[in-house]
């Protein structure tokens, strides 16, 4: 979907009604709770040194949560600030066409200071044009830079994944290629090698291709996009030119169109043994797909030998029948060992915590 429509039906769904979170199916022990519900468009989370839940949204605003707090807005007037991500005290704002940084922000939350600029050369076509942005193990920023198109080969620095040296204002540099649009990356804190998810192209039918959960263990792989998707299909207009196996196939197929989007590991020690260490997956949903498909909190278990061992449901419910009242889009693991899932949806937080008590 373009981005002018997804936001014109985003700004239609922020003003719904309370989220009907008694709907929501989760595996025993876990409970749902709204953690916000005043945050409009909330896509990407990052969490302060404090406890300070910072969220990027789809509109011109990004939030702060103070720990027992309500939303506040710290920025505005930004162009689609999706891509958010906290490093020594300083907050990074990723617009569809540059990147921001908040110094101090947590200190001052009521008087945010003015934004530094660190890059402004971003590429600033709107179809796949939200920027997510994370922090890798390497201290380096990375960056999902999506393909402009539903298809189509891209120009350099498109349909990737790029790092830069954020300190030192040094110029970008493509860790990943062939990415079609990747809205969700994390490191494996075991190995600190980069996992990501990837939106499959749109049109060539109902279950075709799968979204992917990808691995790069290193710099360099490209993952086949415009050519071959989810490992095995051979692109109809582009698959001529170059075949399946020359690229590297996913970790994980995750379902046709369900709009993966952020994912995190959880590292924290609350949930279950067979979580921990598990990817957490959230499913944003099909928007041309009949039956819909995601519209979910998907989790993802690897074995000890890294590969995957299991890809299934967590959470289920804002889809009901064929109408979607929500649309996880990021989660992220809090200090407490809860699982935070932002939804753009009906503009809110959830909180995701487990008891053996329930």
């Amino acid at each position: 979907m373009r981005l002018i429509a997804f936001l014109s039906v985003l700004a239609c769904t922020s003003a719904l009604a309370a989220p009907a979170l008694e709907q929501i199916r989760l595996p025993p022990g876990f409970r749902i709770t709204l953690y916000s519900g005043d945050t409009p468009q909330a896509r990407s989370l990052a969490l302060g040194a404090r406890g300070t839940l910072f969220v990027g949204s789809a509109g011109d605003k990004v939030y702060a949560i103070a720990p027992r707090g309500r939303a506040r807005v710290i920025a505005s007037g930004l162009q689609a600030p999706h891509g958010v991500a906290f490093r020594d005290g300083a907050l990074y704002v990723a617009e569809i066409g540059r990147i921001l940084r908040y110094d101090g922000i947590e200190e001052r939350l009521e008087n945010p200071p003015k934004p530094v600029v660190i890059a402004d050369d971003l590429p600033t076509e709107r179809h796949h044009g939200l920027k997510p942005i994370r922090f890798g193990p390497d201290g380096k920023l990375y960056i999902g830079i999506g393909a402009p198109c539903n298809v189509c080969e891209p120009k350099e620095g498109y349909g990737v994944i790029q790092r830069l040296d954020a300190a030192a204002g040094a110029k970008r540099e493509t860790f990943a290629r062939g990415v079609r649009n990747s809205v969700g990356f994390d490191w494996d804190p075991r190995t600190h090698e980069l996992w990501f998810t990837d939106n499959g192209r749109d049109m060539l039918g109902n279950d075709v291709p799968a979204d992917e959960l990808d691995h790069a263990p290193k710099a360099g792989m490209n993952f086949g996009f415009p050519y071959c998707h989810a490992g095995d299909v051979s692109d109809p207009q582009f698959g001529k030119k170059q075949s399946c196996g020359a690229f590297t196939p996913p970790a994980q197929k995750l379902g046709a169109h369900v709009a993966s989007l952020g994912m995190r590991f959880y590292t924290g020690d609350t949930f279950p043994q067979q979580y921990r260490g598990a990817i957490f997956i959230a499913e944003h949903g099909s928007w041309n797909r009949t039956p819909k498909s995601g519209y979910r909190v998907s989790v993802v278990t690897l074995g000890a030998d890294g590969k995957v061992q299991r890809y299934e449901p967590f959470a289920e419910g804002w889809l009901q029948g064929d109408s979607a009242w929500g649309r996880p889009v990021d989660v992220i693991v809090a200090p407490d060992g809860a699982l935070l899932v932002s939804d753009d949806s009906a503009g809110a937080v959830y909180r995701i915590d487990y008891s053996t008590n329930r």
